[in-house]
């Protein structure tokens, strides 16, 4: 499930991106995205 949430926010960011909608909302997506998959890799170990 969580991976679903990262791919979410990642396609959520690169559509914003592309169509230049959200402004700093979007990159603020993929930043939560990144550390929480740093924070699951983390946990991994």
């Amino acid at each position: 499930m969580l991976w679903t949430i990262i791919g979410l926010l990642f396609i959520f960011w690169l559509l914003g991106l592309v169509f230049h909608i959200g402004g700093g909302i979007i990159h603020i997506l993929l930043v939560i995205a990144v550390i929480v998959l740093i924070v699951k890799l983390v946990k991994r170990i």
